[in-house]
């Protein structure tokens, strides 16, 4: 796996072994592609971040501060590991919790960010959870950017508190869901 674009184009990113899914390329492609200059200096919130991909190609394209919310060990060592290679550790915060945990603390510091990203894993009702969690904890900068990135079999609402889906795209198994901030 590698960076698409920006500054990091073509530098790669380690994998976590086992059950993490990382957004393959294809799609982070056409996520940023949407997002255009979104993420042009944006503060960028990486949920659930795995390996990172997301919010290092955030990064990579100009964003000025990302925070990754990842709880697993395995993915919490690679993220570190990719932040480390990449020379990314001044403009990345860590948050070692669970996602739920994290926007809370996030909230009690009055946190406010330009961008999120919401990739859990797939099944269950963790993307409406966590998006619905999103969108209570108050951490969202006004006309703020959430993509919601979940399986093509989970529905997610039109609406997560005061978040309107703006889009929704299919690749294969993959949908992606656009929501925006008032």
């Amino acid at each position: 796996m590698r960076v698409i674009a920006g500054a990091l184009k073509g530098r790669r990113l380690a994998p976590v072994k086992g059950r993490i899914r990382p957004t393959g390329a294809k799609v982070r492609e056409a996520v940023f592609d949407i997002l255009g200059n979104v993420v042009v200096k944006a503060r960028v919130l990486d949920l659930f971040a795995g390996t990172g991909a997301l919010g290092i190609e955030a990064l990579s394209r100009g964003a000025r501060e990302a925070v990754f919310v990842e709880d697993h060990p395995e993915a919490l060592k690679v993220l570190r590991r990719n932040l480390e290679s990449l020379d990314l550790k001044d403009r990345a915060v860590v948050q070692p919790v669970p996602v739920r945990q994290a926007l809370k603390k996030l909230a009690v510091h009055g946190e406010d960010f330009d961008l999120a990203f919401l990739d859990p894993p797939y099944g269950g009702e963790k993307a409406i959870t966590a998006l619905n969690d999103l969108a209570a904890a108050g951490i969202l900068a006004p006309a703020a950017w959430v993509v919601a990135e979940h399986s093509r079999r989970d529905h997610l609402p039109e609406t997560a508190g005061s978040l309107a889906r703006r889009e929704l795209r299919r690749y294969g198994d993959t949908q992606v869901a656009f929501y925006q901030a008032p």
